[in-house]
């Protein structure tokens, strides 16, 4: 098969395959005496493979996967596959456990968190049992906007700073970054409720559900690469 052959299969261009062949994704191909290369049924099968694996796991999982089943280390491959579902599985329990929340936390700002005025840094970390220097961090990553007091410069978090500091260290018991949770407390703060939480929330499921199925797919095409691989390469 040539190179212009494969590309147009898998809708990619011929520099592309080469550099797929070259990063190891797929094996070496055989070369003509002109020194043309000649690509099989398994790079077929491979090039397949790794465009399935790409929205399920990710480009440099789905490379580390790929290098791994092409270069013979099965069980690494296998390994790897096993991290991406793992991950998939934490980020639906932390889906579940953030909307079982919604109702503890209360659905307006200001009475989200109790009739106290404001919070110092010290009272608002004994509340949740964490550091001041874990709030500051948190700051730093735009998931909490405390205001400051103008006399002091000291740090007051009203209460829908307090709601905010809640979800926030619910998110990250459940393993979510702080990029993600900076995302989602900003969209809540510019909506001034729950509401929007909710929203992006429905987005998460829906990802979630298109990775899923993803896996799914990918799977049964790594499954065939790994079958491609162990039989003998026939021109494809």
């Amino acid at each position: 098969m040539r190179p212009v052959d494969l590309a147009r299969r898998h809708g990619l261009s011929t520099q592309a395959v080469r550099n797929y062949e070259d990063g190891g994704i797929v094996p070496p191909a055989r070369r003509s005496r002109a020194g043309y290369r000649d690509y099989t049924a398994v790079h077929a099968a491979g090039l397949a493979a790794y465009l399935a694996l790409v929205p399920a796991f990710g480009h440099a999982a789905s490379r580390r996967i790929m290098q791994a089943a092409t270069g013979g280390r099965i069980d690494e491959a296998l390994e790897y596959v096993d991290d991406g579902h793992a991950l998939l599985a934490r980020d639906r329990s932390t889906l579940r456990a953030v909307e079982a929340s919604l109702s503890a936390v209360g659905a307006a700002p200001e009475t989200a968190t109790g009739t106290r005025t404001a919070y110092s840094i010290g009272e608002l970390a004994r509340r949740l049992g964490l550091g001041p220097a874990t709030l500051r961090a948190w700051e730093r990553a735009g998931v909490l906007t405390p205001r400051r007091d103008p006399r002091t410069g000291h740090r007051r978090y009203l209460a829908s700073d307090v709601r905010d500091a809640e979800l926030a260290h619910l998110l990250r018991r459940g393993g979510r970054p702080l990029g993600t949770i900076a995302t989602v407390l900003g969209e809540l703060r510019a909506a001034g409720s729950l509401e929007a939480l909710a929203r992006t929330l429905e987005r998460w499921r829906r990802d979630l559900r298109t990775r899923g199925t993803a896996q799914l797919h990918a799977a049964g095409r790594l499954a065939a690469y790994l079958d491609a691989l162990d039989r003998p390469a026939e021109p494809g």
